[in-house]
């Protein structure tokens, strides 16, 4: 920080659970006629930011997060497409980061970019990021991921990532992707949990892992205050049960995005309750998909 910088306080009070009822963009009946940005921004506070891809764009819509702390920001996934011309990620994140160094200026100020996994619709817009100044991109790969976190070597370790003053904590839940990590900001209350855990279809590739991360996930969350859950995606509709087809471009009727750590048991319940084929089974908020 530039001398005279005042630091943020990001420990000062326990992290207070704001609204968030926002409208999503979430698609038209037209995508060639669609009117939306291509990202919509959402400041839940006046250091944390939510992005949604619009549909039209891709129709995996998903949801990153920008978090900023005294001496670097974090973008969490990058999205579902690559060309900036299309998704002009690295556009908007500088536009919020150079907003928010001109209410905070600081020196040197760097960026971090992270992953909740390594699926495509998380990864694409990386490419963006190479060769911007005081970047650094972590790959969302096992082999590249883990080391990084020092899950390869502990796997049940909670990680540190300090902001400056702002220090996320970081778990490996495998499961969905053998590389899922969820991030918790003891600023907001968030836990992130990417594909593991949202309003939608919750595809498990290793059942087993899946199970284990539920687990630890609800032990994480009984000791610290959570104030949303929050996935990257929404499929669900707002009838209970019901999810939005694959590939749909239009989802009017969507619930909100946050879910609470309640739904982290239910979720549990629900593994349960899988019959032995391993169907799909369908509850109110989502819907278990079980690759195994």
């Amino acid at each position: 920080m530039g001398t005279g910088t005042q630091p943020i306080d990001f420990t000062g009070t326990a992290p207070l659970a704001r609204p968030l009822d926002v409208r999503w963009i979430h698609g038209s009946p037209s995508a060639k006629h669609n009117t939306d940005p291509d990202i919509q921004v959402h400041a839940y506070d006046e250091h944390t930011f939510i992005l949604r891809q619009n549909m039209a764009v891709h129709y995996e819509a998903p949801f990153l997060f920008l978090l900023c702390g005294n001496q670097r920001a974090v973008l969490i996934d990058t999205g579902a497409t690559g060309s900036p011309g299309f998704f002009p990620l690295r556009r908007v994140v500088d536009g919020l980061l150079a907003d928010w160094l001109a209410r905070h200026p600081r020196e040197g100020y760097e960026l971090l970019v992270l992953h909740t996994h390594g699926h495509g619709d998380h990864i694409a817009g990386d490419g963006q990021f190479a060769g911007r100044p005081g970047t650094t991109v972590v790959g969302a790969d096992l082999a590249t991921a883990w080391p990084y976190f020092g899950f390869d070597t502990d796997p049940d370790a909670v990680a540190t990532v300090d902001l400056g003053g702002r220090v996320l904590e970081c778990l490996a839940t495998p499961g969905h992707h053998e590389a899922a990590v969820t991030y918790y900001d003891p600023a907001t209350g968030f836990l992130l949990t990417g594909d593991s855990v949202y309003p939608g279809r919750l595809y498990i590739q290793d059942l087993a892992a899946f199970t284990r991360s539920i687990e630890r996930l609800i032990e994480f969350a009984d000791r610290r205050p959570v104030t949303h859950v929050l996935g990257c995606h929404i499929e669900m509709t707002t009838e209970p049960g019901v999810d939005y087809p694959v590939r749909t471009t239009y989802q009017p009727d969507e619930p909100p995005l946050q879910l609470t750590p309640a739904h982290l048991r239910r979720i549990r319940d629900a593994l349960t309750e899988l019959d032995d084929d391993l169907t799909r089974h369908a509850c109110s908020d989502f819907v278990l998909c079980p690759h195994t």
